[in-house]
């Protein structure tokens, strides 16, 4: 017998368990359904949801999830405002509350919290706060957040939450779970494109699964998948939520004070308080391809979590991801002696100031 096979079968018991789970990491009495496949499916599911033919929606764009979000609105035939600012940073309140102010027709807002692609990180409970006044629905996609920072769904007014447990929770890449609240729900039931008899379908999922009382699965659980989700959960509910989400934000800082001691790169979002806590990205030098100097930096420590950024980005960025087992001071003093190393500079002002700042953040 290996781990892996000849397991029993997951219980419907156990799977409502796990969805419970999720919802108190949410912070939500909201329902959970928990989605057997990668983040996309239930992004994609809540918005063919809640968009349709004669609905606006205002589509945050602050990195290359918020375009895909915008192509599929426009999919489901609603008009699409997009509200889009430079990658490098965040959105704010108040611009939101101007795009909303100038399309009142606007029922629908999709917005991503953490960007690890571009390492910017949006203000959701200021934002939610002008959504929840104009009284649209407001859609966010918590997957790279989830664990790295704050996340509290019901207190914001968030009406629809994915996560994927790839990222901060330390977990699988294929199951995910999004968050329904009544409103949204009633959203859904009303629009008559909204999927049926699909994968994409929420409303089946509440009619076979959440309204029928959770006891009989509609189908055959991801059984692994799922079994590694409940298992990154039982770990941050061991570790305790606000240890890990303080590990996250102290490899943030480490590693942004570490390169700017070292001075051979600079981060790409220049403001502290614009920055995810999941990940780092950096500008490279223009006579310094980010490709290569990602490529030099896994030769020297193959286990350091690196890569070029994509895209139009690939060769001016390169993107640290420190999440899940790699928020850790290890990681970060790895990184540095390596980009120490391959830029010809000295790393030891470079790690005394990373641990002077995730000491500093720990503490604060």
């Amino acid at each position: 017998m290996t781990p892996y096979l000849d397991l029993p079968p997951l219980s419907a018991a156990e799977f409502a368990a796990i969805e419970d789970q999720v919802a108190a990491l949410l912070h939500t009495t909201a329902d959970v359904i928990v989605t057997q496949g990668e983040a996309l499916l239930p992004l994609e599911a809540a918005i063919r949801g809640a968009a349709h033919p004669g609905s606006t929606a205002l589509n945050i764009v602050t990195g290359p999830y918020g375009r895909t979000f915008g192509n599929w609105l426009r999919s489901c035939g609603a008009e699409v405002v997009d509200l889009a600012v430079p990658f490098d940073s965040a959105v704010t309140a108040a611009q939101v509350e101007a795009a909303l102010r100038e399309h009142p027709a606007i029922d629908f807002v999709s917005l991503v919290h953490a960007e690890a692609a571009t390492g910017n990180t949006n203000p959701v409970a200021e934002v939610a706060t002008v959504v929840r006044a104009h009284g649209a629905l407001l859609m966010v996609d918590a997957v790279a957040s989830v664990a790295a920072e704050p996340l509290l769904t019901d207190a914001w007014g968030i009406d629809l939450c994915v996560i994927g447990g790839q990222k901060a929770m330390g977990g699988p890449a294929g199951v995910s779970a999004v968050s329904v609240s009544e409103r949204a729900w009633e959203r859904i039931a009303a629009n008559p494109a909204a999927p049926r008899r699909s994968y994409l379908s929420l409303l089946d999922w509440k009619e076979r699964w959440t309204d029928a009382g959770r006891t009989v699965l509609p189908h055959a659980p991801a059984q692994l998948e799922m079994l590694a989700l409940g298992a990154c959960l039982d770990r941050i509910g061991a570790d305790g939520l606000p240890a890990v989400i303080a590990r996250h934000r102290a490899a943030s800082a480490a590693t942004r004070a570490g390169v700017r001691a070292l001075g051979t790169l600079i981060p790409f979002v220049p403001e502290d308080a614009h920055a995810a806590p999941v990940a780092t990205t950096l500008r490279t030098p223009a006579d310094v391809d980010a490709g290569a100097l990602a490529a030099e930096l896994l030769r020297l420590d193959p286990a350091l979590p690196v890569q070029p950024g994509g895209g139009a980005l690939a060769t001016g960025m390169l993107r640290v991801n420190h999440y899940g087992p790699a928020a850790g001071r290890d990681t970060v003093h790895g990184f540095l002696s390596a980009l120490a190393a391959a830029t010809g500079a000295d790393a030891a002002p470079a790690l005394a100031a990373a641990d002077a700042a995730w000491t500093a953040a720990a503490a604060g």
